[in-house]
C-alpha cells in the first residue's frame, strides 16, 4: 500500500532548527491536506501543523510563529522547518494525509527529535 517516509530529524540545542521531510510514494499532497503530528513519551499524538490542498496552514498554538509547513507536490514531499526549538517540542514527530478530516494512511515509525543542552 501506499506510504510515508519521515526523516530529518536528530538532536539539537534549544534556540536550533530542523527540517523535517515527508516523502510519500505517489502524487497524493496534491488532493489531500498534509499535516505533521508528534508524541512525546507518555503524552497523546497531537497535531502539530497542517496544509491543505489549496495551501493553507494552520499550526498548533505552542509552535505558531516558529514551525512551517511546506509541500513540493512535483516531490510528493511535505516539509516542516523548525526554529528556535525548545525542550518541549521533543518526540516523535509523524506525517500524514488527511481527506474529509480523516487520515488515510497508517502510521510510520516517525522521526526522532530530542531538543536539549
Amino acid at each position: 500500500q501506499p506510504q510515508l517516509v519521515e526523516s530529518g530529524g536528530g538532536l539539537v540545542q534549544p534556540g536550533g532548527s530542523l527540517r523535517l521531510s515527508c516523502a510519500a510514494s505517489g502524487s497524493i499532497f496534491r488532493i489531500y491536506a498534509a499535516a505533521w503530528y508528534r508524541q512525546a513519551p507518555g503524552k497523546q499524538r497531537e497535531r502539530v501543523a497542517l496544509i491543505t490542498s489549496g495551501g493553507n496552514t494552520n499550526y498548533l498554538d505552542s509552535v505558531k510563529g516558529r514551525f512551517t509547513i511546506s509541500r513540493d507536490n512535483a516531490k510528493n514531499t511535505v516539509y516542516l522547518q523548525m526554529n528556535s526549538l525548545k525542550p518541549d517540542d521533543t518526540a516523535v514527530y509523524y506525517c500524514n494525509a488527511l481527506y474529509l478530516g480523516t487520515e488515510k494512511f497508517d502510521w510510520g515509525q516517525g522521526t526522532q527529535v530530542t531538543v536539549s543542552s
